[in-house]
């Protein structure tokens, strides 16, 4: 058999230790071609720790490198250190002199040396780092592990020391066959899911520096199945000697598992830098595809070998990758797919075609050869060797095809698993990350900024760029604002074609800051159009960017990934654009005024807040931006905010900036102080409303967590309404301190608490305002005719006294001990020389014992549908609706008159009232009652005007 031919061992044929040591020396002079083109790419000092790893192994010397203590296993099956690498010691420490181990069988613990990674292969680079495999006697014990580790660390400082960048990874064979490890085994290793990929990266890649060879080397590719009997008969009947070679274990099956694993790491670095991942990616599509029979790379690799097809370039770990995508690919009939991985393989080698090289190295003639064969001219070449000034287009058009792969790997790898039936819980939570990471990667929805630069170029900023508003001619009357590159004057911009539009000015800018297109050295000329923008203004809203939304953005970690995404960081401009009081300034007025606050600000109450731009980062690392302008633009924002609040977690930083022509600081600080207030009433869970005023006009914000509702109220009349409407539980008010200045409720509402009715009442010459907060702190409100307080309070307070023993009445007999709800009064003053309006409690009236009143009892029970049927009771007398109809309030006034003994003609109250016809047994706050009481009592009253 002459070394030309394919070798093909046969077991029950025999086999013949010269095909054997021929098949070695295939394998061997492949590593020696892969070892040159290593070295050549090396500095000469780093060519020296390449050189010297061995013999460092292979010795314990106090004045090399690496030494720890003369215990430290040493020692390197079949190395005997040459000339040249006794020599480079040397120069490194003079006084070293080698001594050969002596003795019949010295133990040799450290069993082999080799290197992963690019080195060697079409893609090394200057920067390429040195993965070192040591594969070491399954027999070393605890303590000699330690030793040698801490061995490794001091060889990493040295190479360091060197230029070289050096990784060590301890191998057990025995452990590593039974898929046993205890660390990463390379840098861009994703633990231990992925043990039979890795083999199969090892195999058809690893370069041997020194020690002892795989045994799969010498298993053919058709005897892979059966690879334990054809080892355990090599070994057995002395083929092979055991201390020459290193059982790493084979291929021939890969769990289906592992491509979930493996796709499911390299779809995670995706995101960051996709071109590194498009290749890894299509090869596991590739390996998936043919599950479960898997004929991979690395049987290839060694099939060749066998064939004695050693052609340094095709059997070039990228090339060999290369080609059996280009195989799938073709075969599918998906070109633009096999394009983006020319690209991805073409930035990944890193070497420009264009332009002169001093130098021509392999990579390049290869790089050249593989150019020529896709058919690609100048102009490609030039655009892919131009990448580090790529900018906003060209990247646009690449992130398409690249997200649109990633998406592509990422279902694909769902529906895999789902046919397997492999997703385990791990795989299945992963995959939910996973799904999750690119969504708040790649995916556009409303009001978020898309990111267009995921390791795509390495810098999108712009020297010059012009912003632009400008009349929209799509929507007559709107306008937008528009992004072109380099410095443009006026009109000019008319005449190109703009980077990037939008409806609104802070959503451009937030695009730009996110994208990296505008950074701190960034010349902007600007073209404001009918907005109030200045360059002041320009300038401190892109700093307000850069501050909330300081970039890179760090990695999301995954625990907030399986939660829907939260805020983090809140950024909310005011009036961008826009000077409030721009009127004003056009007519030269000054304002002078004692009424500052910006939502009601001078004599004519101007609203000072017009527009407010929310930018906000959240937990999934989505950047997204909501405008909200018109009459209700502070509360709209206010509700959005509030419902967007994490619940119980760490609360967003909020900022408030304005920048506009005037009183910008007061409009941000009173923005803020609104938030805050807000956030902090929401947070204490009370169920608060919160009152504020906004020009001449109410609005109450109702703080329910998650459902925070605004209602917007016109006027008083619709303010009173609100605050009478019944309320089913307590519900604290808290009243902004600019509200209703001048008006009693500024000072009764600050003063509701639970558990208590609240009587207060303000006496004018022949009027009463009477108010009454319930136990709920709804809000009741009478006027009427002022005589004396006994006449106007003890009414009320024997009202109250009997719809209190109703209420206790109805309670079951194991219930809880009734509410004991004191009834509390207070008096409205007026502000007196020197003193403010104020309110001062008052003792309840005193009834006299001994002074009859007149019993007026009501009860409402349900008639037809939707209407109710009155009956009252004067001194125990019933008069029914049903007796007299339309006629019962004269008649019962009637009846009034008659039995007072009085000429005069005074009021008349209802004195108790029955709602059980209505409720049933359900209970009901003190305002519907009072509500009842009232209108019951104008009809009275207008009855007894009559009589």
């Amino acid at each position: 058999m002459t070394r030309t031919h394919e070798i093909r061992p046969d077991l029950d044929e025999g086999i013949d230790r010269k095909v054997l040591s021929q098949l070695r020396a295939r394998f061997l002079k492949l590593n020696e071609g892969r070892m040159a083109r290593a070295m050549e790419g090396l500095s000469p000092r780093q060519q020296t720790v390449l050189t010297l790893l061995p013999l460092f192994f292979h010795v314990n010397h106090p004045l090399l490198p690496g030494y720890v203590s003369g215990s430290t296993p040493a020692g390197l099956s079949n190395f005997e250190p040459d000339a040249n690498a006794l020599a480079e010691a040397q120069r490194l420490t003079r006084s070293f002199s080698y001594k050969p181990r002596h003795g019949s069988n010295p133990p040799r613990p450290i069993h082999g040396l080799f290197l992963m990674g690019s080195l060697g292969t079409l893609a090394q680079a200057d920067q390429s780092d040195m993965d070192v495999w040591v594969c070491h006697s399954p027999e070393l014990n605890e303590n000699e592990l330690a030793e040698l580790r801490k061995k490794c660390q001091l060889l990493e400082a040295w190479a360091a020391s060197q230029g070289a960048e050096a990784h060590f990874f301890l191998i057990d064979p025995a452990r590593f066959v039974l898929g046993e490890r205890d660390t990463q085994l390379s840098s861009e290793d994703c633990g231990t899911t992925q043990h039979y990929l890795l083999l199969d990266e090892f195999y058809r890649t690893a370069i041997w520096l020194a020690g002892r060879t795989p045994i799969w080397w010498l298993v053919p590719v058709y005897e892979e199945a059966a690879y334990d009997r054809y080892t355990h008969t090599l070994l057995s009947k002395r083929f092979i000697r055991a201390d020459e070679s290193l059982d790493l274990g084979h291929l021939a099956y890969i769990p289906p598992g592992e491509f979930i694993g493996a796709g499911l790491w390299q779809l995670f670095k995706g995101i960051e830098s996709p071109y590194k991942s498009v290749l890894k990616l299509l090869l596991i599509e590739v390996y998936a595809s043919e599950h479960p029979k898997v004929h991979c790379l690395s049987l290839r690799f060694k099939q060749a070998v066998f064939a004695n097809q050693l052609d340094l370039d095709e059997l070039d770990p990228y090339i060999v990758v290369y080609r059996r995508i280009e195989e799938y690919l073709t075969a599918r009939g998906e070109p633009e797919r096999l394009e983006l991985v020319r690209r991805a393989l073409y930035l990944k080698v890193n070497r420009k075609l264009t332009g002169s090289s001093r130098t021509q190295s392999w990579q390049r003639s290869l790089l050249e050869r593989l150019a020529h064969e896709w058919h690609w001219d100048q102009r490609q070449l030039a655009l892919l060797d131009s990448r580090s000034q790529w900018k906003v287009r060209q990247v646009s058009t690449e992130r398409r095809a690249l997200v649109n792969e990633l998406n592509y790997s990422y279902r694909f790898l769902t529906q895999f698993a789902r046919n397997e039936q492999t997703a385990s819980l791990i795989n299945k939570r992963d995959l939910n990350v996973l799904g999750r990471r690119l969504y708040a990667a790649f995916e556009r929805k409303a009001d978020k900024v898309e990111f267009i630069n995921p390791g795509i170029a390495p810098d999108l900023a712009e020297d010059t760029l012009t912003l632009v508003q400008a009349p929209n001619k799509k929507e007559p009357g709107q306008t937008q604002w528009g992004l072109y590159n380099g410095s443009l004057a006026a009109h000019e911009w008319e005449h190109f074609a703009p980077i990037k539009r939008s409806r609104q000015l802070l959503e451009l800018l937030t695009w730009c800051h996110r994208n990296g297109v505008i950074d701190s050295s960034t010349r902007l000329a600007l073209h404001p159009g009918t907005s109030d923008l200045s360059e002041f203004e320009l300038f401190n809203l892109l700093g307000s960017l850069q501050q909330s939304i300081a970039l890179p953005l760090a990695t999301v970690a995954e625990e907030p990934l399986l939660r829907a995404s939260v805020p983090s960081e809140v950024l909310i401009l005011v009036n961008v654009g826009v000077d409030p009081l721009k009127h004003h300034r056009d007519l030269n007025i000054l304002m002078t005024t004692e009424r500052t606050d910006s939502l009601s600000y001078a004599g004519v109450r101007e609203n000072l807040v017009l527009t407010l731009d929310q930018v906000t980062l959240n937990s999934w690392n989505e950047v997204l931006v909501n405008r909200y302008d018109g009459p209700h633009a502070l509360l709209d924002c206010l509700r959005d905010y509030l419902n967007n609040l994490p619940n119980g977690l760490q609360q967003p930083r909020l900022r408030v900036r304005c920048f506009c022509h005037n009183r910008a600081q007061f409009i941000a600080r009173r923005v803020e102080e609104v938030l805050d207030t807000a956030q902090n009433l929401l947070l204490s869970q009370l169920n608060h409303r919160y009152l504020l005023q906004v020009q001449q006009h109410y609005h109450v914000l109702e703080l329910v967590p998650g459902q925070v509702n605004h209602v917007a109220l016109a006027t008083l009349p619709a303010l009173f309404d609100y605050l009478g409407e019944e309320l089913a539980s307590y519900s604290p008010l808290h009243l902004d301190p600019m509200a209703l200045e001048d008006h009693d409720l500024a000072l009764i509402l600050p003063m509701g608490q639970p558990e208590c009715i609240q009587v207060f009442y303000r006496i004018t010459e022949q009027q009463a305002e009477l108010y009454v907060l319930d136990e709920f702190n709804a809000l009741w409100q009478q006027r009427l005719p002022y005589h004396d307080e006994q006449s106007l309070l003890v009414p009320l307070q024997r009202f109250l006294q009997s719809i209190k023993y109703r209420r206790d009445a109805l309670l079951p007999m194991n219930a809880a001990q009734p509410l004991n709800l004191d009834t509390l009064y207070y008096q409205l003053l007026p502000s007196g020389p020197g003193r403010a309006r104020r309110v001062e409690a008052r003792p309840a009236p005193q009834t006299p014992i001994n002074k009859p009143f007149y019993d007026v009892q009501a009860i409402i029970g349900k008639a037809a549908p939707g209407q109710v049927q009155v009956t009252l009771y004067c001194n125990q007398r019933e008069f029914s609706e049903l007796e007299y109809g339309d006629h019962l309030f004269s008649v019962v006034a009637q009846e009034i008159v008659e039995q007072r003994r009085e000429i005069e003609r005074y009021r008349c109250y209802i004195t108790d009232l029955d709602l059980s016809g209505l409720l049933g047994d359900g209970q009901s706050s003190s305002n519907l009652y009072l509500r009842y009481k009232a209108d019951l009592e104008r009809a009275l009253n207008e009855a007894l005007e009559q009589v």
